[in-house]
Parts: structure tokens; C-alpha cells; sequence
């Protein structure tokens, strides 16, 4: 049976935004986060992190360095009683790789965890601090919400379908409202 999902953006949404993070002892969960999480695992969502990582393409940090914070993110999130379902990221930049289906707001990365985690898309939501962290919801059926806590990248003044919120603690209670 399949469950919806709430796809994470990860950088500005759970954790610091440091731009191009390679020092795990650099990564710092964002206030609320981990709690957060732990409310959707309860709730038997999956929390599924898609990120875009393109400091990998332009030589700034190696997979490993990636794979190392993502293992940081996961040990604080243990601390705290949280669990990711799924983490998945694109590390292409269009300019020096090429064009990709990965990168965000592309589907590819969604529709692999839907069809590895068994998720119901139309029943999930996309949530993050910038348009590209929603943009793919409308198309795979699913909703959108954008953190504007610190001031969202890039977002009109009134996106047109996107609940709007202050943090992911905020998106979360939405989340779980809905499912009710």
C-alpha cells in the first residue's frame, strides 16, 4: 500500500544553508527541525530529502563530501528520535554536465523514490526555501509549501497554489492537518 511523502528540500529547509557544504562539523539542524521530522514518522509519512548539489559539478566538494554531511544530518536526526525514509540528490550543474532530469525541479529523483519508498505522489508534498524545492509538485500531483522564515529565494509576493510558512515545523502541522 502506498503512503504519501514529504519531499525535503535540505539546505535552508532542515538543516543551515552553508552553500556548498563539505565539513560535516559544519552541518546544524535548524530550530524545530528534528521534531518535525519525528512528527512525520509518527505519522507513518515518509520524509524523503531531494537536493541539488551542484558544488559537486563545479568541483567544490567531492561525492564523498556530500555523502559525509548527509551522514551528519542523519546522526543528529537519530539524536533527536528523527529518521529520513530517503535522501537523494542531483550533483549536476546544466552549464558544466549538462541538462538532467535529477536537478530539481525535475521528476526523476521524485519519481525514483515513489517508485523505491512506494510512495503516493499525489498525496505527497514538496517543501523548501526556494520555487525549484516545489515547482515539481502540480506536475506529479501532488502540493507545495514554501519556508519564507529567513526570506525565500526567489518567491513572488503571492505564488500561485503554495501555502507559504515560516519553518519546517510549520509546514509539517499543515502536512499533518491535511491528512486528518
Amino acid at each position: 500500500m502506498t503512503r504519501p511523502a514529504v519531499f525535503l528540500d535540505r539546505d535552508g529547509t532542515i538543516i543551515e544553508d552553508r552553500h556548498y557544504l563539505r565539513d560535516p562539523g559544519l552541518v546544524r539542524l535548524l530550530p524545530g527541525a528534528a521534531d518535525a521530522i519525528r512528527q512525520l514518522n509518527f505519522a507513518r509519512v515518509a520524509a524523503v530529502v531531494v537536493t541539488n548539489q551542484s558544488g559537486i559539478a563545479r568541483g567544490l566538494l567531492t561525492e564523498a563530501d556530500y555523502l559525509a554531511t548527509a551522514r551528519r544530518l542523519d546522526d543528529l536526526l537519530a539524536r533527536a528520535g528523527a529518521r529520513l525514509d530517503g535522501a537523494y540528490h542531483c550533483p549536476h550543474l546544466p552549464q558544466i554536465s549538462g541538462p538532467c532530469d535529477c536537478r530539481k525541479p525535475g521528476p526523476l529523483l521524485y519519481r525514483l523514490a515513489a517508485n523505491e519508498l512506494d510512495l503516493d505522489l499525489a498525496r505527497s508534498w514538496w517543501v523548501g526555501d526556494r520555487l525549484r524545492d516545489v515547482e515539481a509538485a502540480p506536475a506529479l500531483g501532488g502540493r507545495g509549501i514554501l519556508i519564507v522564515g529567513d526570506g525565500a529565494k526567489g518567491v513572488p509576493d503571492h505564488p500561485n497554489g503554495w501555502t507559504i510558512v515560516p519553518d519546517l515545523p510549520a509546514a509539517v502541522h499543515t502536512v499533518l492537518g491535511s491528512l486528518l
